[in-house]
């Protein structure tokens, strides 16, 4: 029975990966990396500043929040 997947030209689904699907996933990975360093980055910048300008700190926490939420859209993906 177990010649029978290989026979009918079924692949197993543990087979290796072609260099061309393996390339695409390295660049995939090594941009979400870059994404979220940027973010990170990002973060730090915002966290780093410090004002007593209402109108200003609202401004920095918005972009904190959408920061925030970009790093867990990342996360999840």
């Amino acid at each position: 029975m177990a010649g029978a997947s290989q026979e009918s030209g079924v692949k197993p689904s543990n087979e290796f990966q072609t260099e061309e699907q393996r390339r695409e996933a390295e660049q995939r990975r090594a941009a979400v990396s870059r994404q979220r360093q940027s973010l990170l980055l990002q973060q730090e910048h915002i966290l780093s500043q410090r004002t007593s300008n209402p109108g200003r700190r609202a401004a920095l926490e918005a972009a904190l929040s959408q920061i925030e939420a970009q790093l867990s859209a990342l996360e999840r993906a």
